[in-house]
């Protein structure tokens, strides 16, 4: 005979089911940001990693070559070129961050759109992993391989990149057909930018020439200067082979993350970038090349960059201007005083 015949089993009263939710719910909601906080710290050190990688790569060319990698070689002894289709500094350092093979399977002395020794691949040293935008690949209907985008771009200085009349390059550490050894980078290889953080798939305008040459100080300044491209592009640093800077450079002409939204062709607020003209576009008689190519991450606060010296930081969104700029110039004998 049971010892309790008359007992029925207990069941969970719907009250105690809706406490139990909301407390299931409470803990959820305390452990979610901590999870995602965690990730995001693990994404920005691989991050910073990468940038260590392209940094240490730039050295060991450096020390190989004798001088920096070009932005491009342009073949300037003609007046009228096609597109440019010139390796860029991502391309030229691929035997120092142990793509030796692919290295071997391309030709950086040839246009790198005819090679599809590169066609679909993707190199995750040139990826930031949050930025949702890098593993959207750029697919080509002439021809071309199919590219993965870059979240690093080279310092190209603060505005003016290049002339080909003059064959003068700007204050960076890469414009076309240089040859920089680290002896020119007077301001100190540890106070000067190499690269630094960029998104994929960015808006941008070029090939209308600036309203002024003058460098723009202010957003509304930049935003004019957007709209004053003639043609309207969304694939910024979509071609990590490829040299212009509006591919795979940076310019220092608008501190870290500043907004510079205009309006794309669909009347949806975008942020934009700017190049005047791309880099030996039209050979000898070209236009002069300015840029403004915001340094952007997905990072909050700031974004990551590699100095010359192989060093790594985080430069903060509220940086004085001024000191940024003077970060991208080589030899503009600045001194910097400031907590980056």
């Amino acid at each position: 005979m049971p010892a309790f015949p008359n007992r029925k089993p207990r069941a969970f009263t719907l009250v105690e089911l809706l406490v139990v939710i909301a407390i299931i719910g409470i803990l959820v909601g305390l452990l979610l940001p901590a999870v995602q906080a965690a990730r995001e710290a693990a994404r920005r050190s691989q991050c910073k990693n990468n940038l260590k990688q392209l940094g240490l790569a730039g050295l060991n060319y450096e020390s190989t070559r004798k001088h920096l990698p070009p932005s491009a070689l342009l073949d300037l002894s003609v007046t009228n070129t096609s597109n440019n289709g010139s390796w860029g500094v991502h391309g030229r350092l691929l035997d120092y961050i142990e793509q030796a093979q692919l290295h071997d399977l391309v030709n950086t002395e040839l246009a790198w759109d005819g090679q599809q020794a590169i066609h679909d691949v993707r190199i995750d040293v040139f990826q930031c992993p949050s930025d949702p935008k890098a593993r959207e690949s750029r697919p080509f209907d002439d021809g071309k391989p199919t590219l993965w985008p870059t979240n690093y771009g080279f310092n190209f200085g603060t505005w003016y990149v290049f002339d080909p009349s003059t064959k003068k390059g700007g204050n960076g550490v890469f414009y076309p057909n240089s040859n920089l050894k680290l002896a020119r980078i007077t301001d100190g290889t540890s106070n000067t930018l190499l690269a630094a953080e960029v998104k994929a798939w960015t808006y941008y305008t070029r090939n209308g020439g600036p309203a002024s040459t003058d460098i723009p100080n202010t957003v509304s300044d930049a935003i004019a200067m957007v709209n004053s491209g003639a043609q309207k592009k969304t694939t910024g640093h979509t071609e990590w082979p490829d040299g212009r800077v509006h591919h795979t450079g940076f310019t220092a002409t608008l501190a870290p993350n500043t907004e510079v939204l205009v309006q794309d062709d669909s009347g949806t607020e975008v942020d934009a970038d700017f190049n005047s003209w791309q880099e030996g576009k039209n050979g000898s008689e070209g236009s002069p090349t300015y840029a403004m190519i915001t340094s952007r991450s997905e990072h909050p606060g700031g974004v990551q960059v590699a100095m010359v010296d192989g060093s790594v930081q985080t430069v903060n969104n509220d940086i004085d201007l001024l000191v940024w700029r003077s970060m991208a110039t080589r030899d503009g004998g600045e001194t910097l005083q400031a907590d980056f």
